[in-house]
């Protein structure tokens, strides 16, 4: 399995990989869905159905292995505010318009976006998405659960923040609940250390974490109930089945088609929902092993069939996850059958299986994600990224600190800025390192495609004859296509104007998506 190629017998193939993943996923994904609808002021339902859409549905159209969508907690602004001025229908109307306008978006090829994001300013959101689950999930581990489950702002709904948050869970901690962490942390980190462990190939290690806790609890009750965590500290699924289903959930109003609140939050849901999944995929395709490359027009289309048809079930707006898709990649997943799994298995959870959900504790859970945060935040990369120029740490660093202290979205997008600065301030991105009129040498710096390019045809421009050009690639981990282009077409002229070029520790093409 190479690239992006995956047959369809691939996805049966690897099934020993993506069904415990999707089960791993889906543990994940059911609290997430339940505490971002609620934040959203709809039912907790809602989310769950956009959890199983985005599973059953967007899994199958999308042509990313490594994505999972669902219910974003950087829409709970947007959907907040529709569902108080519109009302539950006519946010469901709202979020079926936007699903409408992303399919357009997908066909007029509108995906190729992200690719003006740096590298840099991509890996700081997976960062900070490490970080924020860390700080988040402290709380949930000590057996303190104040703030919702799946809140990445800042400021909480309780009063405090990310950070006041800690020292006040601390001071509320639940032994039985830090038990039950620290056990499904130590099972995660032994899965391929301990002989025992290692012969269930079958269960990967956040699987057992959160076996581990819903056992341990059910001994704690019979055994130790002061150290049983309540109900508050577990997984609230809403119980009925169907009944739940029809009692709790609406349609879209489709007679309020010409209210304007109704297009202004479908073209702000549209725009919003876009960029966080094409950052998401572009950001979980930066980490999948195997280096497959999510063709982001495809992806479009497939978020926009999603949602237009969760609203018609009840469903709110949805995106790739990067929480989800993270989990994925770290219990080993291989295809989007992981994805398509861990939508039927909310499904089930919904029919079926509630009174069973409702037993997990979510000190088990914030195991698993304390493990998926230190994957992303891991001191590795903050050593490697300091090893760069500063065109590469100073976007890195702005982009992580910005998202921290607001949301994901306006944290990438200041990032993006800060590069965009630091271009403009450093020599619009190529700097001339020697003076002599007869060497000159090019550092590229991390790229911005269309600004390169531009600061590019510049330089070259300016090459006086008979000079000898020293193109340095050191500072990129990959080339966009275009900047390669700019320089190949240079190199290509460069005898006839009396110019020799040597290319230096010149980085391999990024990939192109195909559409």
């Amino acid at each position: 399995m190479t690239g992006d190629r995956i047959t369809f017998k691939d996805h049966f193939k690897y099934l020993k990989h993506d069904f415990p993943a999707g089960v791993v996923v889906f543990l994940v994904a059911l609290p997430l869905c339940l505490g971002i609808a609620h934040a959203s002021g709809v039912p907790p339902l809602a989310g769950v159905v956009s959890g199983i859409v985005g599973g059953i549905i967007v899994a199958l159209a999308s042509g990313s292995h490594t994505a999972v969508s669902g219910p974003a907690a950087g829409l709970i602004v947007i959907v907040l505010a529709a569902a108080e001025s519109l009302g539950y229908a006519g946010l469901l109307l709202a979020t079926f318009l936007a699903g409408a306008m992303q399919l357009l978006f997908g066909v007029l090829r509108l995906g190729g976006i992200a690719k003006l994001f740096p590298p840099a300013v991509v890996r700081a959101m997976l960062v900070a998405i490490g970080i924020i689950l860390i700080l988040k999930q402290i709380p949930h581990a000590v057996g303190y659960s104040g703030d919702f489950e799946g809140d990445l702002a800042f400021m909480q709904e309780d009063g405090r923040n990310t950070f006041t948050e800690i020292p006040f869970a601390l001071g509320h901690f639940h032994i039985g609940a830090l038990l039950i962490a620290l056990t499904g942390i130590a099972l995660i980190l032994l899965e391929q250390k301990v002989e025992w462990i290692k012969k269930i190939q079958w269960i990967p290690g956040p699987l057992l974490a959160v076996a581990a806790g819903l056992g341990l609890n059910e001994m704690f009750h019979a055994l130790a109930p002061s150290l049983a965590v309540g109900q508050s500290l577990l997984v609230q699924m809403p119980v009925g089945g169907v009944d739940a289903i029809q009692s709790e959930l609406m349609s879209p109003d489709f007679s309020m088609i010409g209210h304007t609140g109704v297009w202004t939050a479908a073209i702000t849901l549209a725009l919003i929902a876009s960029i966080e999944t094409l950052l998401c995929v572009e950001a979980l395709d930066s980490i999948d092993p195997r280096k497959r490359v999510t063709p982001p027009n495809r992806e479009l289309f497939a978020q926009g069939a999603g949602n237009m048809i969760a609203p018609l079930f009840g469903g709110i707006s949805l995106t790739a996850v990067i929480i989800r898709g993270t989990a994925n990649v770290s219990s080993g997943g291989r295809t989007r059958m992981s994805a398509f799994i861990h939508g039927w298995f909310l499904l089930a959870a919904v029919l079926i299986a509630a009174p069973l959900m409702n037993r997990i504790p979510l000190a088990a859970l914030a195991a698993v994600l304390l493990h998926v945060g230190f994957k992303l935040a891991h001191p590795r990369i903050f050593r490697d990224m300091f090893k760069k120029s500063a065109s590469t740490w100073v976007p890195f660093v702005g982009t992580i600190a910005i998202i921290l202290f607001t949301d994901l979205l306006t944290g990438v997008l200041a990032g993006f800025g800060i590069a965009i600065l630091y271009i403009v301030f450093d020599g619009i991105r190529t700097r001339i390192l020697a003076a002599r009129e007869s060497r000159v040498r090019i550092r590229l710096a991390p790229t911005v495609p269309f600004v390169s390019r531009m600061a590019l045809r510049k330089t070259f421009d300016r090459v006086m004859e008979g000079t000898h050009v020293i193109i340095d690639g050191g500072d990129n981990d990959a080339i966009h296509q275009d900047v390669r282009e700019e320089i190949e077409k240079f190199v290509e002229q460069a005898p006839s104007k009396d110019i020799r070029v040597k290319l230096l520790k010149m980085p391999e093409p990024e990939a192109v998506a195909a559409h």
